[in-house]
């Protein structure tokens, strides 16, 4: 956080006090060094510009590139792969990019591997009294540890997948979400002058996690922007079973049918839209669509209903499918907003009519004027002068 802050200093010191930045791409930088350190300790410093040595990070950023336009080619190879003989550029440079990431994935696990060993050397360690660093070398120290019976424990190709994993949910989404935020306070100045104030009132710019905690506007705020600007704007689900869902008040099928339950036949593929869950008046109330935070002090009742591991939103999901990773994620969200409000003044630097959301399972924000660039969200910033 404390990186990106100083990265944006010297940007507006390098800019007559007012920098004009693309906060979505800095933030998603920030976010992606994060879970790099938190993750597996691997130190990728994307945020560093002058550096364009690092392997890893390269190869996520040609991942994640802007994606190319949908076609019926691509949608046909993707449902026949085996056909595809002739991969084109997107598709052999995504390859190259993935083999990097499994070579470099693979380094990393080893390393590891060898240090917990020469830490434990010389005696057997039960897995629960085993001191943990990052999340990856927790992992290797609970599988080498001695009391994991045999079943339980993961092969070397096993912990090898679960990078990507802390890699792309673990910056994606947040940086995401991080963005809506700020752009949600430059449409509500008043919003933003009244958390800044509730952060100023922290005599630290290091807070401990009880004392981000405490700050109760920034909860309704971060809560408020996960409602309105879910970066994940629907998952998928497959059921395993024939089932039978109840509904809350009957409806019509396309065939005419009133219908007092949806019957779900095994391996059928459900969609589940958080987002528009998220915005329906007849749950939230007619003032859905705006960013109140002080909503989430008096919620009408039929907001209980809604599920969700944290709190009556469906951004990270609910039941043994939620998200493994949404109190680190809310902890990065919390303390990025903390850390950046209390610096900076934020102006949007576009018309906001012309702000649109990109992609269909995600929400990456974007210029309506501007489709080739991709996801963007370009801001003036300011450095916070209290009156």
């Amino acid at each position: 956080m404390f990186k990106l802050r100083d990265v944006w200093s010297d940007a507006i010191d390098s800019q007559d006090g007012c920098a004009r930045v693309d906060v979505y791409q800095d933030l998603k930088k920030m976010t992606l060094d994060v879970i790099g350190l938190g993750g597996f300790g691997y130190r990728l410093q994307a945020l560093n510009r002058d550096d364009n040595s690092n392997e890893l990070e390269q190869a996520y950023a040609e991942i994640f590139a802007k994606v190319p336009p949908v076609s019926l080619y691509r949608i046909f190879m993707d449902c026949f792969p085996f056909l595809d003989f002739v991969p084109d550029e997107r598709t052999r440079k995504i390859r190259e990019s993935r083999a990097t990431i499994r070579r470099i994935g693979m380094e990393i696990v080893q390393e590891k591997k060898a240090a917990v060993r020469a830490e434990l050397a010389g005696g057997t360690v039960d897995s629960k009294v085993l001191p943990s660093k990052d999340l990856l070398t927790l992992l290797i120290k609970a599988n080498i540890a001695t009391d994991p019976k045999e079943h339980q424990s993961l092969t070397d190709e096993e912990v090898l997948s679960q990078i990507p994993s802390f890699l792309v949910a673990g910056h994606e989404t947040t940086g995401m979400a991080t963005t809506w935020c700020l752009f949600a306070l430059t449409q509500n100045p008043q919003i933003q002058h009244q958390l800044r104030q509730e952060l100023l009132s922290v005599q630290t710019d290091s807070p401990t996690m009880d004392e981000l905690a405490s700050l109760h506007y920034l909860d309704c705020v971060v809560r408020e922007t996960l409602r309105l600007y879910s970066p994940v704007a629907l998952t998928l689900r497959t059921a395993v079973e024939d089932d039978v869902i109840p509904v809350s008040k009957p409806f019509v099928n396309r065939y005419g049918k009133v219908q007092h339950e949806i019957r779900i036949a095994k391996n059928n593929r459900v969609i589940i839209d958080i987002l528009t869950l998220h915005l329906s008046k007849d749950i939230w109330g007619e003032d859905a669509l705006e960013f109140k935070p002080e909503r989430w002090d008096s919620l009408p009742d039929s907001v209980k209903d809604v599920p969700g591991v944290w709190g009556h939103i469906m951004a990270f999901s609910t039941g043994p499918r939620a998200c493994l990773g949404y109190r680190f994620a809310l902890a990065e969200l919390k303390t990025a907003i903390f850390t950046l409000v209390r610096a900076f003044d934020f102006e949007l630097a576009a018309d906001p009519k012309d702000v649109t959301r990109l992609g269909i399972i995600d929400q990456r924000p974007a210029l309506k004027s501007q489709p080739k660039t991709g996801a963007q969200m370009p801001m003036l910033i300011r450095p916070f002068v209290p009156l």
